[in-house]
């Protein structure tokens, strides 16, 4: 059994979650306790208590702590990736990557509790000095999703203690074994008890508690359109700071110039890779007529070539969906898309087992072609292994297709032309903006998030998690 960290001690919860394999359902990871609201408010109350001292707490106290939180995840690298790969579904060299990340994203706080920053300005006023300095909120909600099991709980833990705050995390009730991991190492790093506290549970219990308790400052939510909504009306509701990272729809522009090799790569592993379950990934691809066609025969080929099993064997290119309702969620728009007109032209197969007969959710990568910006498949987020392809006529009709989506997180381009890339660079109306790269790749010292439908708030990683970690104050003093 797996407890949740409250105020320092592992206790069971009410209930219990299985956590299950999706490359073999017959394999049980392990149980794991699931928190009652009574729970959740024990936990809401321990960091309340903690705030005051661990607000107050050295730079040099929160760099020692952060830093060997990071050095122990990098150190278990390999152990901790097969966990994530056997939990989530995603490559071991892809769950071995993600692990990695978040290690780095310690490091790289840990760095920052050792810059704080801040300002000293003359006033207008003669004899008087202005300081401008960041401190912390206080107790802190931090909501996770099942597909980044450890890096998105790191960009989001690592900032929030870095800076001086409390910490209530509630990961997806779906992947639980990479979050309680993370929580364990956590646990023995010399943080005070309350200061960072594990709470399994459903969303409608342990969510809804973080969301309406009066002593949570600020809530960070990664996940559905849907559910970030409700954040942001309960949040509003009662003045509290709130950061949203939702949906994605993305673009990738491919122009006649583009060198085909290059596009076709990056839009494989932008659409595919991780089983296409990245809010990053390339689910749109918007082609131009003169490459069109040879754009969606070396894709098919490509696409041929990839090896569909479980998750931890070598030489495995895509994993299983992470579970039954999400297969069936893809399965159903490959179903829409034909219906309304699109053209299966590779993949789509549900496998019922893997090359070793065991049971899982898989499915081999979909492309559907002959496709239009007004069908549901370009619409709404299906978030599994199926990209459509839009044709284009040059590369204006290109943009605007691009642009023409209610999300903005991440968009691509594949051309040699620097006058196109710089236009798109400039135009494309998302927060991210790759040039011959597949969208889904980003570096963990630098701003993560979207524009529109995708992303509300300050900007996650980097420097730029500081706007939403902290607030800002400015003190004047007479001489």
């Amino acid at each position: 059994m797996h407890k949740n960290l409250i105020n320092g001690e592992w206790l069971d919860g009410p209930a219990v979650s299985r956590n299950v394999n999706p490359s073999d359902t017959r394999d049980l990871i392990g149980e794991y306790a699931q928190a009652d609201a009574h729970q959740a408010e024990l936990a809401i109350s321990a960091a309340a208590a903690a705030f005051p001292a661990w607000s107050l707490s050295t730079p040099q106290q929160r760099f020692d702590i952060l830093d060997a939180v990071g050095t122990e995840i990098l150190a278990r690298r390999a152990e901790l990736g097969d966990l994530l790969a056997r939990e989530e579904g995603k490559t071991l060299p892809e769950a071995i990557g993600e692990v990695v990340r978040a290690g780095n994203i310690f490091k790289f706080f840990a760095g920052e509790a050792l810059r704080p920053g801040g300002e000293s300005l003359p006033s207008v006023r003669p004899g008087v000095g202005v300081e401008v300095t960041r401190e912390p909120l206080g107790v802190v909600g931090l909501i996770t999703p099942w597909n980044f099991p450890i890096a998105i709980p790191a960009w989001k833990i690592a900032p929030a203690l870095a800076w001086g705050n409390c910490v209530v995390f509630k990961p997806a009730d779906l992947v639980p074994g990479s979050a309680w991991a993370l929580a364990e190492i956590l646990s023995r790093s010399g943080l005070p008890a309350g200061v960072f506290n594990l709470v399994m549970g459903r969303g409608s219990v342990v969510g809804e508690k973080l969301l309406h308790d009066p002593r949570v400052a600020a809530i960070s939510f990664t996940g559905s359109v849907a559910t970030g909504q409700k954040v942001a009306a309960a949040a509003v509701a009662r003045m509290a700071k709130f950061q949203l990272e939702m949906g994605g729809k993305n673009p990738m522009v491919v122009l006649d110039d583009a060198d085909l090799g290059v596009a076709v790569n990056a839009a494989v592993n932008s659409g595919f890779f991780s089983t296409g379950q990245r809010c990053t990934a390339s689910s749109r691809l918007i082609v131009t007529e003169g490459i069109h066609d040879r754009f969606v025969a070396a894709m098919v080929e490509k696409m041929k070539a990839l090896k569909v099993d479980d998750a931890r064997k070598a030489g495995t290119d895509i994993g299983p969906v992470v579970d039954a309702s999400q297969l069936g969620q893809d399965v159903d728009y490959i179903g829409i898309a034909r219906a309304e007109g699109g053209r299966l032209a590779q993949g789509g197969e549900r496998l019922e087992h893997n090359a070793d007969g065991a049971p899982g959710f898989y499915l081999t990568p979909a492309l559907i072609t002959d496709t239009t910006a007004a069908m549901r498949i370009n619409r709404e987020e299906v978030f599994g292994p199926v990209v459509s392809v839009i044709r284009a006529r040059d590369y204006d009709e290109a943009l605007h297709l691009a642009n023409d989506t209610p999300f903005g997180l991440s968009a691509g381009i594949a051309t040699t032309s620097l006058k196109h890339a710089t236009h798109f660079k400039r135009h494309s109306q998302a927060g991210m903006v790759m040039v011959n790269l597949p969208t889904a790749g980003v570096d963990y010292h630098v701003p993560f998030g979207g524009r529109k439908g995708s992303s509300y708030g300050p900007r996650e990683q980097g420097r730029h998690a500081a706007e939403f970690y902290t607030t800002v104050k400015t003190a004047y003093t007479q001489a």
